[in-house]
């Protein structure tokens, strides 16, 4: 197969001119190509004056394909080997079927290889199923009234499935291609293998992740709903078992392998963990606020006189500046066309964070603006210190609004200047539960505020109106990433062996793609049965 890379074609030009554009690079006649398929897909906005696709394509051809790559003397084009995912060998030695704490994208996809591997996983997942977790939410953002098992948080397809449904990740690995065609097969639309950006979609990601459940219960695994994990059994250092409550009613399961794809919301699973001598150590992790902007200045900055031409869609970004005191400060999963969301999961807190529909046809685009909280900042050298921060944030945040669950807003500007904010502009915040218009300075720690004040400015230089006055601010957001780290080894078992802590709860993922990655990896790592 040969990949050539850079096609550029024009906002104007059909994905049809691809297979000519390929053929001239390649010198012969298209139709000596047999196949043609998009590799990524990517738009080039550097230079505002001319917005275009840049395309690599994977093609075969009915000719001697080392010869004709070899006669182009051209970096663009290589040679290139199909993927194909491979399940390792089950080296697994034991009757006891493995159990897999969790079902969000790490719970899932390490489910589905144990699942293809012939193991029967049984997967716990504390909150309920899609439906009616979806339920549950819209009680949540329409009255107000939380579940805290059953939330934006908790619940089949985890804390992803309430958000932009973005499958962007900074990591390099092989099994990135297992995650994408796994969520393809399960219903995602099919650009999310070869778009630069790709994103599923808060409306679409329901249907995967019930189909995801319904192929793992196909091969014989289970997935129990509202079933909650209450401790391990441990004997001698190894994991023995566990303790399970599901609607009311506790019971023991034995076995020797428990995949821990918690989340990182599962705070009190984190302290069963601590408390059952699981080694657990500090982590940085980020505290900020969501940004609104109209997303119509989002896509004159980005696209100049291209903006609203029907092949773009809707614009997106990703800044970063070193701000005050060195302190990181940047945008993270930015929602084009979204809404930012209420997602609370304990009582008395609040947290925000942003999704976006597969259209991301919204008024508004929303990110994370976010400053890096290091170890050093935290209250205590306690492994868990960091965990208490965040609560301690979202606690004076529920109070600072109200004690309702409203979030606490302030209009960009005002934030600028240090004072409290008493009227919207022409931003209306999407936040479901409302907000209320205070000063953030008096719910963000001193240094996030800061540097976020600092950085407002700077990413304004890279992105023309981000310190735009009417811009409205919601806060906090303190769960872009867990705050501990459950340490592993080479095997990925916990110091309590047969645990395997796993995914963005555990420490070692940010994202549902690494997350889902770190699911494989774990499920590889119970199938080589390292004890």
């Amino acid at each position: 197969m040969i990949r050539i890379n850079e096609i550029k074609l024009s906002l104007d030009e059909e994905e049809s001119l691809l297979k000519e554009k390929a053929a001239k690079l390649l010198r012969i006649n298209k139709k000596y190509i047999k196949t043609l398929c998009i590799y990524k897909k990517s738009v080039d906005a550097r230079k505002k004056d001319d917005v275009h696709f840049t395309y690599s394509v994977d093609v075969t051809v009915s000719l001697d394909e080392k010869q004709i790559t070899s006669k182009c003397k051209s970096s663009k084009i290589s040679l290139v080997k199909p993927y194909f995912y491979e399940i390792p060998d089950n080296k697994r030695n034991s009757k006891y079927r493995p159990v897999i704490i969790g079902f969000g994208p790490a719970g899932m996809l390490a489910g589905l290889i144990l699942a293809e591997a012939g193991l029967m996983p049984v997967i716990l997942e504390r909150g309920k199923d899609i439906d009616a977790r979806q339920k549950d939410v819209n009680e949540f953002w329409t009255k107000r009234r939380l579940n805290e098992e059953s939330n934006v948080q908790f619940g089949e397809g985890g804390a992803g499935t309430f958000s932009d449904g973005k499958l962007t990740t900074g990591i390099k690995s092989p099994f990135i291609r297992k995650v994408l065609d796994a969520l393809y097969e399960a219903g995602a639309p099919e650009e999310i293998l070869y778009s630069a950006k790709p994103h599923i979609g808060t409306d679409r990601l329901a249907v995967v992740v019930k189909n995801i459940r319904k192929k793992i219960e196909k091969l014989g695994g289970e997935v129990r709903l509202e079933t909650k994990l209450e401790k391990l059994i441990v004997y001698n250092g190894f994991v023995q078992g566990i303790t399970y409550t599901h609607k009311g009613v506790t019971a023991d399961m034995e076995t020797d392998s428990v995949i821990m794809a918690i989340g990182h919301s599962a705070r009190d699973t984190v302290e069963m963990l601590y408390n059952a001598g699981a080694e657990i150590i500090q982590k940085p992790f980020s505290v900020g606020a969501r940004i609104e902007h109209p997303q119509s200045l989002i896509n004159k900055a980005q696209y100049g006189k291209f903006a609203g031409h029907p092949k773009l869609g809707a614009a997106d970004y990703k800044l970063s500046c070193h701000g005050l005191h060195e302190r990181g400060a940047y945008t993270f999963c930015m929602c084009p066309g979204g809404t930012v969301v209420a997602a609370a999961s304990e009582k008395e807190g609040v947290i925000v964070n942003g999704m976006s529909s597969l259209a991301r046809d919204g008024e508004n685009a929303n990110s994370a603006l976010l400053v890096g909280i290091e170890p050093c900042d935290f209250p205590s050298t306690h492994p868990l210190a960091g965990i208490y921060y965040q609560r301690e944030i979202e606690n004076t945040a529920f109070k600072l609004a109200g004690g309702d669950y409203r979030a606490p807003a302030q209009l960009v500007g005002d934030f600028l200047a240090g004072k409290e904010s008493t009227a919207l502009g022409n931003v209306k915040p999407t936040c479901p539960t409302g907000v209320s218009l205070t000063n953030l300075d008096e719910c963000l720690p001193a240094k996030v505020s800061a540097t976020m004040k600092s950085a407002i400015a700077e990413m304004d230089k890279k992105l023309n109106g981000f310190n735009m006055y009417d811009a409205v601010l919601t806060a906090p957001e303190t769960r872009s990433s867990s705050s501990v780290r459950i340490l592993r080894d080479e095997f990925c078992q916990c110091n309590i062996r047969g645990v395997y802590p796993c995914g963005e709860g555990a420490g070692y993922a940010g994202g549902i793609v690494s997350a889902a990655v770190d699911g494989i990896k774990c499920a590889h790592a119970v199938l080589s049965d390292e004890h």
